[in-house]
């Protein structure tokens, strides 16, 4: 009897100990993988994905807010851009992002809201104009951020990630239960994400994430979604046609959602997800520019730094 009931469990064991040591040894794998792609420098950052910072003499500044796996290395060009037209601009790495995949995985929804309140505080002290531009799940931080002060000049969202697609959504509701059999789940559409094959090979994001992160980008979209009609800063909304990630019905419900009697939605054509280093992405610039000249104050690269508040 005691031989009849130990051997299936033992059997049992073998099987679980063989599951837990496969699953470890494929997350070591890609995470050595990961690292050679993304190779870490000074500070445990990955090279290239290091904080953006640029100050200008004068009172108007732009937070940049880069998305989900991704690092502010997808924001540069516009922050290069606005700063030849007089901006300064901020866009930091967000807490677990630009470091070892292991340290994505540790990272929480939490540390990065704060991040970014912090972030937006800090900016808020140092200038007279501020407005805040978030690239997908930037936006949705942004998005936060708009709703919860009345300080912010004007709010520019690019793509931003305000629901999940169904797929995704359940494997971040099952995330426990898909935790215990796999530590990573590769990404998928990266070349739909960006069409241009230079900039996407350029491209610092893991592609791979956890159930876990999984589930705390749902909790960041959302509450960003339910903070759209708390939003009063003049919004504008970028939004291309053929992202892999936002549907079309995402970005019109968000639209319509927006509390601002200032919105406006913009399409963009021939683009993926990640359109700020896409194909057609000067134009996207453009319409940042326009939509910040438009509401914010008119304040010269040349003006005294005494327009700094504090």
């Amino acid at each position: 009897m005691f031989l009849s009931t130990a051997i299936p469990l033992l059997i049992l064991g073998a099987a679980i100990a063989l599951a837990l040591g496969w699953r470890g040894h494929a997350a070591r794998r890609l995470e050595r993988v990961t690292l050679a792609r993304m190779p870490v420098g000074k500070g445990g950052i990955v090279a290239g994905a290091e904080t953006i910072s640029k100050d200008v003499r004068g009172g108007r500044a732009v937070l940049l807010l880069h998305g989900f796996g991704d690092t502010p290395q997808t924001l540069r060009y516009l922050a290069d851009d606005l700063v030849a037209h007089g901006y300064a601009v901020r866009a930091p790495l967000l807490p677990g992002h630009g470091r070892t995949l292991s340290h994505f995985a540790a990272s929480r929804s939490a540390d990065w809201l704060e991040s970014a309140r912090e972030e937006l505080r800090a900016t808020l002290d140092s200038y007279a104009d501020v407005s805040i531009v978030g690239l997908s799940m930037g936006g949705a931080l942004a998005s936060i951020l708009a709703a919860d002060s009345a300080d912010v000049g004007a709010l520019v969202l690019i793509a931003p990630y305000l629901d999940m697609p169904p797929a995704v959504r359940r494997v971040a509701r099952w995330h426990r239960a898909l935790s215990a059999s796999t530590v990573y789940v590769a990404g998928r559409g990266g070349e739909r994400s960006i069409h241009d094959p230079t900039e996407r090979a350029r491209a610092l994001s893991y592609r791979a994430s956890t159930p876990q992160l999984l589930f705390e980008l749902s909790k960041i979209a959302d509450v960003a979604r339910a903070s759209l009609p708390r939003i009063l800063a003049p919004t504008l909304l970028l939004q291309s046609r053929e992202d892999n990630r936002i549907s079309p019905t995402v970005a019109e419900h968000a639209y319509a959602a927006i509390g601002s009697s200032e919105k406006r939605l913009l399409w963009l054509e021939g683009c993926g997800h990640v359109v700020t280093v896409d194909y057609g992405r000067e134009k996207v610039f453009a319409h940042v520019r326009e939509w910040l000249q438009a509401h914010t104050g008119r304040v010269t690269a040349s003006t005294d730094s005494s327009t700094r508040r504090g």
